[in-house]
């Protein structure tokens, strides 16, 4: 099996028309994803590739019965976009949009606790079930199928991580990015629940980076609850304290919130952890064993 994306998917796309959202599209399309409508404000009635445009989430879910919506739309108009999505029912959410304002995103989510839609992002790469459907940005060719799950705050050390594990003939059953930035939809412990319920799944990979706690709570969460086993990785080793990286919310504060801390920390609590992408597929491969 598989979780979030599979052969059911019904996409529909919010900012269809824009460049970004376009090239999307159609790859998530060439790639087998059922996309069934894209949504862009006064351009009903147009379509992309075959696939029709609407003016409104709503006015596509009623025609197509698309349970999926995917956010290409521009910083300043995401917050609508996302909140458009869940009044019209969407189950889930994946927001591939950067640069929304935090306090934005506190609204986003705490209108996401009152109901059991699922949002996945922003800033984050989308998720795949190899062979079934992608929807977001992933570079599809570095997936396999199969029973390793992996769940993200990194787009380009997943996309590695799920090379080396392949190349040793182990695929995925879901890729998720959850995005790096402070205030997401999705944490670690929302994934993992998802993959300890699936029977598809063998083993999860946790790719996490520097900042913040998310990491540690995982690893209690892990401690107390997973019986499928997990093996973890950590971005930033080399990160100098106190520098802001590439994601919003991989910001490090004197001992707090290191890779090694974090490291330490995870297997503290029973999870194996690598300190590159190739140790993390030895160590997959091994436990499988």
């Amino acid at each position: 099996m598989s979780i979030l994306v599979d052969e059911s998917t019904k996409l529909v796309v919010q900012g269809i028309t824009g460049r970004e959202g376009q090239f999307h599209t159609l790859r998530n399309k060439a790639y087998g994803t059922n996309v069934v409508a894209g949504v862009t404000p006064g351009k009903a009635g147009q379509d992309v590739d075959g696939i029709p445009v609407f003016n409104t989430v709503r006015d596509a879910v009623e025609a197509t019965g698309a349970n999926t919506s995917m956010v290409f739309v521009p910083p300043r108009f995401a917050t609508d976009a996302i909140f458009e999505s869940l009044d019209a029912g969407i189950e889930l959410t994946i927001a591939i949009t950067e640069g929304i304002p935090a306090h934005d995103m506190m609204r986003v989510y705490t209108h996401l606790g009152r109901g059991d839609q699922r949002l996945l992002g922003p800033n984050c790469p989308g998720a795949i079930s190899p062979g079934k459907a992608t929807v977001g940005i992933m570079p599809t060719d570095v997936f396999t199928p199969g029973r390793v799950g992996i769940i993200s705050r990194s787009g380009t050390l997943t996309y590695q991580i799920s090379k080396e594990i392949g190349d040793m003939g182990i695929g995925q059953s879901t890729v998720v990015g959850i995005g790096g930035d402070p205030i997401v939809g999705s944490s670690f412990i929302d994934v993992l629940t998802m993959f300890e319920a699936d029977p598809g799944t063998d083993l999860v990979v946790v790719v996490g980076e520097i900042g913040g706690d998310e990491e540690e709570r995982a690893g209690e969460f892990i401690a107390a609850n997973m019986t499928t086993p997990v093996v973890g990785y950590i971005a930033g080793f080399q990160a100098p304290p106190g520098k802001q990286m590439g994601h919003a919310g991989a910001i490090i504060t004197g001992s707090s919130g290191t890779a090694q801390g974090k490291k330490d920390a995870l297997e503290a609590l029973g999870v194996r952890v690598g300190t590159n992408p190739t140790e993390v597929a030895e160590i997959v491969a091994d436990t499988l064993r």
